[in-house]
């Protein structure tokens, strides 16, 4: 049924409090357009960000294999752990006699750099951090603790790149990055550098003096090492307390020990032996500024760069937490998704075995005539097809054909084919709720079959459809509707959506009788519930949900007929599925806002309040919104993260899709050919879907009604051989 788009429409009486407009501004729409743009924009940023300051490094136990040493002069390959290159001169430094400098790289960490600090600060020592930017700008406050305990503070590049592998922009990029964390942890910067995997100043070869020059340039002083403990090695901390020791007794030395990349309790237990065990030695704990006789080597920054540092370090911890988020939720939403697909499979199966029973000890069958309501507006194109296929069913009707102002001779079709029991009304253009009214009050007889004008009906579909009324409880039947027009890949993916999405839906939904919507391609009603119901309203843009939940609210039983077979014709462009499936989400949460009170009532009303509408919130708003996160954090896996693991995990969930799809179509009877395109349809398809859907919250929360969108019709619906529904 199709709407004039120029139509003004009213605003829904289900949202109060919100200001009436006939027509959503273009800013409006740009709003709804560039919002779903932003969020997925700010998604992938958030993840580009934890994903360069989370990206897993060796440590220095991965260290390279030494090079020629060709061009390292003799005075640093012999000198001190300390070079300095800077303003175009060599030196080198030694640590004085019986002193020591405590160095640890790697950090900051959460839960082993506190308990270092802490060791070092009961004797008194002191220590130099060599940090590398990642763990500053993810735990700034581990810093800050360091730097108020008077430790001192060096560079170990931002992500503990083999810096001797990178260009000269590439060791720049990581210098400025890490100088960013600091100064937005801290408000600091330090001019103390030690590169990733180096060790003794005699194992720096031609590569690694290349970029030490490099350096030096940039104004930083080297630290290189004289004793490592291999403390990640995890040898015993009585291990790492023998290789910290100076091995000339009363020389001096530069100790490198971890504070993070492992557990570190041996290289804890080690330094509370060690540092009673040389202090009673006569030897004395400092850094390297004093071992190069100056304050420090750590200054403030400038204003500028403080709150450049501020936005990066903020940037990335919301980036954390967004992530964190991100993966709560996605383990939400996967176990939704698979107990949703356990749910439907358990009460399919017993759906089916209780429709069988159902049909085998049926009563007297319902033969008495119906009342067929065809709404028409601007249908010439596939109305003849409509009626032919139900003027050819098993079951008497009188069929009466609403044209809503059509103005392409959809009525003079119509009246032309001259079939025998068909009633054409002319009506104003009032829309299709108007319309179904005005066919209800000229029906003749009180059961009710409702269908669009480019639905094809099968010959027993009536027949069919209306059997469930031999229970005087029951106020509504809804069809089995299928594709029609599935030759293309976009109406394959239709129909497997139709078969796997709709109609299991509503197989789980009669079993625990709150079906939310009686199709508006195939339906049936009892004149009396539609009267308590209401009739049909204009209140919402789907109207065939809104009025069944209103007949829930009215004490009426609605019944899902999986036999009654119907084919309409989906949209043949992306351009015409976005627009149906827009009016449809947000059609669908207008009248679950405008039923909501269904929670609180009593009976049938709230048993469907409290089911039905909980089921629909959860497994086709909040659950889709969601969903979007186990594609994007599959990509995000596939760049950045355990790409088996990954591709494990997403092939896990289309399995169990799979198996979903697989039931659904044995259990209509379809044929399993269509299924190849189930993969594609879960990477392209389903996107749109979920774009859809976010933006029709993003026009429910804004209060503006949508105009009805008009589709256009092919008229190429084609009627397979009938299927028979299977038993499982």
């Amino acid at each position: 049924m199709r709407r004039r788009p120029h139509r003004p429409v009213r605003r829904s009486p289900a949202r109060p409090g919100r200001r009436r407009s006939r027509a959503p501004l273009p800013s409006r729409h740009r709003f709804r357009i560039v919002v779903p743009l932003v969020l997925l924009a700010f998604l992938v940023s958030v993840l580009l960000v934890e994903a360069y300051t989370t990206r897993g490094f060796a440590g220095d136990q991965a260290g390279r294999g030494g090079g020629p040493a060709a061009g390292v002069p003799r005075e640093v390959a012999e000198g001190g752990p300390v070079v300095d290159t800077t303003r175009d001169h060599l030196r080198t430094h030694r640590t004085p006699d019986k002193t020591v400098v405590l160095t640890f790289d790697d950090g900051p960490d959460p839960t082993w750099t506190p308990r270092v600090r802490a060791v070092l600060d009961h004797y008194g020592t002191p220590g130099t951090f060599f940090v590398t930017g990642q763990q500053v700008a993810r735990h700034p406050g581990v810093l800050r603790e360091l730097i108020r305990s008077g430790h001192e503070i060096g560079v170990h590049t931002f992500s503990h790149r083999d810096l001797t592998t990178q260009s000269a922009s590439q060791v720049d990029r990581e210098l400025a990055l890490t100088q960013l964390a600091l100064a937005g942890a801290a408000g600091i910067n330090s001019s103390l550098m030690r590169m990733p995997y180096s060790a003794t100043p005699a194992a720096v070869d031609g590569p690694a003096w290349s970029v030490a020059r490099h350096l030096g340039d940039q104004g930083y002083l080297l630290a290189f090492i004289d004793q490592d403990t291999n403390d990640w090695r995890r040898p015993g901390a009585r291990a790492i307390v023998e290789a910290a020791t100076p091995r000339t007794p009363g020389r001096g030395a530069v100790v490198l020990l971890h504070d993070a990349g492992g557990d570190r309790s041996q290289t804890v237990e080690a330094l509370k032996t060690l540092i009673p065990r040389l202090q009673a030695q006569g030897y004395r704990f400092t850094t390297f500024a004093d071992v190069l006789g100056t304050d420090r080597l750590t200054g403030p920054v400038d204003t500028a760069q403080l709150w450049r540092g501020r936005i990066f370090v903020t940037a990335v911890t919301v980036s954390r937490t967004a992530v964190s988020v991100a993966g709560v939720l996605l383990l939400v939403v996967g176990s939704l998704v698979l107990a949703r697909c356990v749910l439907l499979l358990v009460l399919a199966r017993h759906h089916a075995r209780r429709a069988r029973r159902s049909r085998t000890g049926r009563g007297r069958p319902v033969t008495r005539p119906v009342s067929v309501v065809v709404p028409a507006y601007n249908e010439r194109v596939c109305i003849a097809k409509t009626l032919r296929s139900l003027a050819a069913g098993d079951h008497p009707v009188e069929i009466i054909v609403v044209d809503d102002g059509s103005d392409d001779g959809t009525a003079d079709v119509a009246e032309s084919l001259a079939i025998e029991g068909v009633t054409v009304v002319r009506r104003p253009n009032g829309g299709k709720s108007a319309a179904l009214d005005t066919g209800i009050l000229r029906a003749s007889n009180d059961l009710v079959v409702m269908l669009d004008a480019d639905t094809v009906f099968a010959p027993s579909t009536v027949h069919r459809l209306v059997q469930p009324f031999a229970d005087p409880r029951v106020g509504a039947v809804a069809g089995n509707a299928k594709v029609g027009n599935r030759r293309r890949l976009l109406g394959r993916w239709q129909h497997i959506e139709y078969v796997m999405g709709f109609n299991l839906d509503r197989r789980a939904y009669d079993l625990l009788r709150c079906l939310p919507t009686i199709p508006g391609a195939v339906g049936a009603f009892r004149a009396a519930a539609l009267r308590d119901a209401g009739m049909m309203s204009g209140d919402t843009l789907a109207e065939d949900t809104d009025i069944t939940m209103a007949l829930h609210r009215a004490g009426w039983e609605v019944r899902y007929a999986e036999d009654a077979l119907a084919w309409t014709e989906a949209p043949a462009s992306l351009r015409e599925l976005w627009r149906q499936r827009y009016r449809w989400s947000y059609g669908t949460m207008q009248a679950a806002w405008k039923h909501r009170h269904a929670l609180f009532e009593r009976g049938h009303a709230g048993h469907f309040g409290r089911i039905g509408l909980p089921l629909l919130a959860v497994f086709q708003i909040f659950t889709p919104l969601l969903a979007p996160l186990i594609d994007i954090l599959t990509v995000y896996g596939l760049v950045f993260g355990n790409r088996l693991g990954t591709m494990l995990a997403w092939t896990g969930v289309l399995a169990v899709q799979a198996v979903c799809a697989v039931y659904a179509f044995h259990l209509d009877g379809e044929r399993l050919r269509p299924l190849w395109a189930l993969p594609l349809q879960q990477v392209v398809y389903r996107q749109l879907m979920y774009l859809v859907l976010v933006q029709a919250c993003l026009t429910a929360i804004n209060g503006y009604r949508l105009p009805w969108q008009r589709l256009k019709r092919s008229g190429d619906v084609v009627l397979p051989p009938q299927p028979s529904t299977r038993e499982p």
